[in-house]
């Protein structure tokens, strides 16, 4: 089957591909083209190799979360360990130093920690009373409210649900056995510790782990190097170039303010007096991991500890107001300023993969939610067949900003066009709007019209919602300024001021030529030319013969890829022998090869210029405009004898 779609590809004539097309991909697409030979798998392998990698990751998540974790603190460490090698430091020095510092600091925080929810689990039972006066106080609030009749009515279904009673016999109740833990004989220690046994075997596993990765890190890049061959040894540097300077940045980072963020909710709670800061900075630090909702998630326990500590609602209320401070301080003035770059993942993302680890791994899925996806984000990027992970996953934007506008044209959708637009144009210049969007969106239209994939009425709405747009758009104040594109297509005979320059702009073949022509038309400096942009209604003959009636000085020809090359050599060629003095320019717009064949092709039917951006056609205008007449184009005999 897949043989046969080939055969049929290769019958397609061939077609001029736009720059922007070429050069429109995701990050990494260029290794997809590249390591194309090497993905000939079937698509349905990757529905049962999805299920498959899932079951492992859960089956075997005993093993695989301390290796997770060690890579996740060996990217960490790494730029602390590089920092030391620095310092002329050994290797064995350095790891060991970071080793022992990082361990030791989680090491003496988790047993504060516990230390700190034991002395909590004491102290509770203290805080009875004030816990009564809170609930004394809702009442008081609810009486005669929804929430009493809510209260009543749960009352009433519950008193009519005890009236009913049994029927049949009931059964005994059953005697339960409480027995002690067993040994085993290959054992010697209670089974009942079994599951502390393997907790301390994981932290075990990934503190070891991480110093022999960090110990051996380019021996362990040489061998993933050399398992994944020698013919992707370019992509596979980039791959880990990009993921150990940016994870490791990213994590750092993260960590960095999360730890500056739970300092600082610790040392708030502390001044308020709320029993336990350390605790609660602690906690707000690990939980400050989960995306959007932890911080928030952090600040309940501090919350509901101080309505059962404090007297009155003036301290709880403080300890949410200390939260909300400290989030929107860190997001809005420490991230943008530390990160410098985002995590590559979409918000959307970001949460269905914390839903996903959190079903995978657990509450330790959810604290490694983010920089586990991250990783994926960044390796996927250069793994052909992973390449739908980026575009799932990844912040940018899932299509060049020219699909979109394009797309919303043969949607009819012309008000989101005009609204993409409006967005291109908050960080982008109006030529770049016309060389980037809407030329290269013409050509997709064109390309897709010979390709019978449009409709008459589809290929008629992008070309007139892109001249409405044209005529909205805000004339720049030098460059870009116009007269009415509709009103020169509609009166071609009107005069140019004798100070101005006046210009004669034909399509070469078709809508799409003369809309073209209407967006060079925006990027003219309005007070030395006048442009007349001609329909494409207009014959050949016609064109030819009001060149001869209007004898300008300049013309421009606006071939747009593809196609167009026939009819603009034959309308150069007719219009060479009427009007010998003319100086030629061809608009090769949207074409993304060589313009050497089209330069050799149309120069031999007499035009002057051919160029293929509408910045370097306004260039090559103003040098054409300083030209005097010559005989590089001498008039053929009949019209000198004539």
């Amino acid at each position: 089957m897949l043989s046969a779609i080939f055969k049929k590809m290769k019958n397609y004539p061939p077609v001029e591909t736009p720059p922007e097309v070429k050069s429109a991909k995701l990050p990494g697409q260029q290794e997809v083209f590249l390591s194309r030979n090497n993905s000939n798998l079937p698509g349905w392998i990757f529905l049962p190799t999805a299920v498959l990698v899932v079951a492992i990751l859960y089956w075997a998540q005993e093993v695989l979360v301390p290796i997770a974790i060690a890579v996740l603190l060996t990217f960490v460490l790494n730029p602390v360990v590089s920092a030391l090698e620095r310092l002329r430091l050994g290797r064995v020095i350095a790891v060991g130093i970071s080793a022992v510092l990082t361990f030791s600091i989680l090491l003496g925080a988790g047993w504060l920690v516990g230390r700190q929810i034991s002395g909590l689990a004491n102290e509770l039972p203290q805080y009875r009373r004030n816990i009564r006066e809170k609930i004394a106080d809702l009442r008081d609030f609810k009486k005669g409210g929804a929430l009493e009749k809510v209260e009543e009515t749960v009352e009433d279904v519950k008193s009519e649900l005890g009236k009913t009673k049994p029927t049949g016999r009931e059964s005994p109740p059953r005697q339960v056995v409480v027995a002690a833990a067993e040994e085993s004989a290959f054992w010697p220690i209670p089974l009942a510790t079994g599951p502390m046994v393997e907790r301390l075997a994981a932290v075990g596993l990934a503190i070891v782990l991480v110093i022999f990765m960090l110990i051996q890190r380019e021996e362990l890049r040489n061998r993933l190097i050399r398992i994944l061959g020698y013919s992707r040894l370019t992509v596979t540097t980039k791959a880990l170039e990009e993921a150990g300077q940016r994870i490791s940045h990213y994590l750092l980072t993260q960590f960095l303010i999360n730890t500056g963020f739970g300092i600082a909710v610790g040392a708030v709670l502390f001044v308020i007096g709320v029993p336990y800061a350390l605790l609660w900075g602690f906690m707000a630090i690990l939980l400050r991991f989960i995306p959007y909702i932890g911080p928030w998630l952090a600040a309940i326990m501090p919350t509901a500890l101080s309505l059962a500590y404090f007297p009155g609602w003036i301290t709880p209320l403080m300890v949410v107001g200390a939260f909300v401070l400290l989030e929107l301080t860190t997001n809005l003035l420490l991230e943008p300023l530390f990160y410098g770059e985002s995590a590559g993942v979409s918000e959307i993302a970001i949460l269905v993969m914390a839903a996903f680890w959190t079903w995978l791994w657990g509450p330790v899925g959810l604290v490694l939610a983010t920089p586990l996806t991250v990783c994926l984000v960044v390796f996927s990027k250069y793994v052909p067949e992973m390449s739908f992970i980026t575009v799932l996953l990844s912040d940018a934007p899932a299509m060049e900003p020219y699909v979109n506008y394009y797309q919303r044209m043969l949607a009819l959708d012309h008000d989101e066009g005009e609204a993409i637009v409006d967005e291109y144009l908050k960080n982008h210049s109006a030529e770049e709007l016309y060389e980037r969007v809407l030329i290269p969106a013409l050509s997709r239209a064109k390309q897709d019209r010979r390709r019978n994939k449009l409709t008459d009425r589809d290929e008629r709405s992008v070309y007139d919602g892109t001249r409405a747009i044209l005529e909205d758009l805000e004339d720049e104040p030098k460059d870009s300024t116009s007269p009415d594109p509709k009103a020169e297509s509609a009166q071609p005979d009107t005069l140019a001021p004798e100070n101005m320059e006046q210009i004669l702009g034909f399509p070469a073949d078709g809508k799409a030529d003369e809309v073209a022509l209407l967006t060079f038309e925006k990027i003219l400096d309005a007070r030395r030319y006048r442009a007349a942009v001609i329909s494409a209604d207009m014959l050949a003959a016609e064109m030819v013969s009001l060149v001869e009636q209007k004898q300008p000085r300049l013309i421009c020809i606006g071939a747009i890829a593809p196609g167009g090359l026939a009819h603009a050599r034959y309308l150069c060629k007719r219009i060479r022998a009427r009007c010998p003095e003319v100086k030629i320019l061809v608009g090769r717009w949207g074409f993304g090869g060589s313009l050497e064949n089209a330069r050799a092709t149309l120069t031999s039917a007499g035009a002057d210029r051919i160029v293929g951006t509408l910045v370097e056609a306004r260039h090559q205008l103003l040098q054409l405009g300083q030209l005097e007449p010559s005989e590089d184009h001498p008039a053929p005999a009949r019209r000198a004898a004539h």
